[in-house]
């Protein structure tokens, strides 16, 4: 089976409140990508996890966090999208287990994600089109 290439990005952050500064854990999300990418390596996914400092998010709430996150994985037909898009509404505004569903989705479900520029409302005001 060729292995699949399923990448998350992190748009740069400028947090505006400190409140949404204290979602983002670095040693939560260390731990958790380390665990996922063997996880999903068994299943055939190369997880990556990248830094793209091309773009800089305003984080204002915890939606904008949601969008600073980008999944992409061509061969499931998912080139860029954010999280936000992805999952639709964070049910705990817990981050790693947001980004645990989005990669889930995109890697086992990718046909229950709406097409961007689809004429379903999933609009969170993140900037991508959708």
């Amino acid at each position: 089976m060729a292995e699949k290439t399923l990448t998350v990005a992190f748009y740069r952050r400028s947090f505006k409140h400190d409140e949404w500064r204290k979602a983002w854990d670095e040693q939560q999300l260390a731990a958790f990508f380390a665990h996922c990418t063997q996880e999903l390596a068994s299943l055939g996914f190369a997880l990556r996890q990248v830094e793209d400092g091309s773009v800089t998010m305003d984080i204002k709430g915890y939606g904008d966090l949601l969008n600073s996150v980008r999944i992409r994985c061509p061969q499931q037909g998912i080139g860029n999208m954010c999280l936000g898009h992805i999952i639709g509404r964070s049910a705990n505004l817990n981050l790693v287990e947001d980004i645990e569903r989005g990669i889930n989705r995109v890697a086992f479900a990718p046909e229950t994600i709406e097409p961007e520029g689809s004429d379903k409302v999933v609009c969170h005001n993140c900037g991508c089109g959708c």
